[in-house]
C-alpha cells in the first residue's frame, strides 16, 4: 500500500485523506491541535463541490446538517431594492447535475471526518505539528516534535494560508493583508423576527463594503458575513478575532433599515482580516517534487465567490483521480513504480489544476471591486444586474465542475 502523508486536518486535508484512502492509499494525517474541530462560520456549496461531495457518499450525511437555499438574492446595501436574482433549489440542480447546498463549516468538517472515520485507511495524529520536510527520491520525511519522523511516498501541504510546508517549498512570503475585514456571526433563526429570518442567499452591496446571509443547520440558523474596509490589531495569521457589534453597528449606519435591523439583531461577532496572495502564476505554486499543495496552502483567496473550500475540495477530488489513474496506487509488487512516478503525476496534478485555481482567485478579486463599487461604477453594476438578472449571476464554467 502507497503511503501518502497530509499537513493539515481542515476541510482540506480531510478531504485529500478522504479521496486518497478511497483510491486505496494508506494514509498518515498530522493535526496541530489536540483536536479536530473547526471554526463557527458558514460555508455556500455550489454544485461544482456537492457533485464531488455526493460521488464519495455523503450525500445522506450532508442532508442532516445542511439547508437548500431557493435562490441567491443580490440587493442594494443603500435602498433596500433587489438588483437581481439567480434561481437555485431544483433549477440550478437540474442546470448542472447537484444542488447548491449551504452548510456550517463545523458541520461539513464532521461529515467529513465521520466518512474518513468510516472509510478506514488513515491514521490521523493530533497535536503533531510538522516543523520540516525532507525530499529524498524515494520518499519525504516529515520532522515532528521530540525529533521523531515520519516517512511516505508523498506529502500534501493542507496546512493553510501560513503553511509552513509552502514556505520550505518555496520561500515565497506570507499572504499580504488587502485592508478588508470579515466580521461573521451565527444566530439561531428563532432569535430573529419573523421579517429578519431567511431561507435563501442575500447579498447586500454597497460602498466599500457588502454583508451576505444565508441559512445553516437545516434552516435553523442564520450565518451572517459583513465585509468592510479597515484593518485589525494583532497576528493577521489568525482569522478569529473578537468583533465589536456597536462598531460594525456604527461602519453601516447609512445602509437600508432591513440590513441595519439584522446586524443590529446580532448580538456577537468574530473578526477576520482579510489576506491573499496574488492568483496563481504557474503550477509551481501547486506541486513540486514530491510535495503537492492544496487548498489555501497553494491559493489563499477572497470570498467574494464563495469557493475557498470548494477549490481545496476539488483540488483533493483531482489528486486522487491523478495518483489513481497513473498507477500509484497500485499494489507493491505490482509493475508500478511510485519512486519514478510520484513526481511526474505531481506536476500533472499541478497543470489540471492551477489556472482553474487562479481563475477563481482573481474572479474573486474583480468582485470584490464590483460589490464594493460607488458612483458611477455602482450604477453601471446595477444597470447590468437589472438587464441581464441570471445571466450575470450564473457561473456555468465553475458550477459545471472540473
Amino acid at each position: 500500500m502507497r503511503n501518502v502523508m497530509i499537513a493539515g486536518g481542515g476541510i482540506g486535508g480531510l478531504s485529500a485523506a478522504l479521496a486518497c484512502t478511497r483510491a486505496g492509499a494508506g494514509v498518515a494525517l498530522f493535526e496541530r491541535n489536540a483536536e479536530f474541530s473547526e471554526f463557527g462560520a458558514g460555508i455556500q456549496l455550489s454544485p461544482n463541490i456537492v457533485k464531488i461531495l455526493y460521488d464519495w457518499g455523503l450525500q445522506e450525511a450532508l442532508s442532516e446538517v445542511v439547508a437548500f437555499p431557493d435562490r441567491l438574492q443580490v440587493r442594494s446595501a443603500i435602498s433596500g431594492a433587489e438588483l437581481g436574482r439567480l434561481r437555485l433549489g431544483e433549477e440550478i440542480a437540474r442546470r448542472y447535475g447537484a444542488p447548491y447546498l449551504t452548510i456550517h463549516r463545523a458541520d461539513l468538517h464532521a461529515v467529513l471526518l465521520a466518512a474518513l472515520q468510516q472509510q478506514g485507511g488513515a491514521t490521523l495524529h493530533l497535536s503533531s505539528p510538522v516543523n520540516g520536510f525532507e525530499q529524498t527520491e524515494t520518499d519525504v520525511a516529515l520532522q515532528l516534535d521530540h525529533d521523531q519522523l515520519a516517512r511516505g511516498d508523498l506529502l500534501v501541504g493542507a496546512d493553510g494560508g501560513w503553511s509552513s510546508i509552502r514556505q520550505q517549498l518555496l520561500d515565497d512570503g506570507t499572504p499580504q493583508p488587502t485592508g478588508q475585514l470579515a466580521y461573521r456571526a451565527l444566530i439561531s433563526q428563532a432569535r430573529l423576527p419573523i421579517h429578519l429570518r431567511s431561507s435563501q442567499v442575500t447579498a447586500w452591496l454597497g460602498p466599500q463594503m457588502h454583508v451576505v446571509q444565508y441559512p445553516v443547520r437545516r434552516g435553523e440558523w442564520l450565518n451572517v458575513v459583513a465585509i468592510v474596509h479597515g484593518q485589525v490589531q494583532g497576528d493577521m495569521s489568525h482569522w478569529d478575532h473578537s468583533g465589536n457589534a456597536a462598531e460594525l453597528q456604527q461602519r453601516l449606519q447609512l445602509t437600508c433599515k432591513p440590513l441595519k435591523d439584522l446586524i443590529q439583531a446580532v448580538p456577537n461577532w468574530r473578526l477576520w482580516a482579510l489576506s491573499i496572495r496574488p492568483p496563481m502564476r504557474s503550477g509551481r505554486e501547486q506541486a513540486g517534487g514530491r510535495v503537492a499543495l492544496l487548498g489555501d496552502a497553494a491559493h489563499p483567496m477572497l470570498p467574494y465567490l464563495a469557493q475557498g473550500a470548494g477549490m481545496a475540495i476539488e483540488d483533493a477530488a483531482v489528486l486522487a483521480q491523478v495518483l489513481e489513474q497513473g498507477g500509484f496506487f497500485a499494489d507493491a509488487d505490482g509493475s508500478a513504480d511510485p519512486g519514478s512516478l510520484v513526481p511526474g503525476l505531481l506536476r500533472q496534478y499541478a497543470r489540471l489544476r492551477w489556472q482553474r485555481n487562479a481563475r477563481v482567485q482573481a474572479t474573486a478579486i474583480s468582485n470584490g471591486k464590483i460589490f464594493h463599487a460607488s458612483g458611477l461604477m455602482a450604477f453601471g453594476r446595477n444597470v447590468v444586474m437589472k438587464i441581464r438578472g441570471e445571466a450575470v449571476m450564473d457561473q456555468p464554467w465553475l458550477y459545471r465542475g472540473v
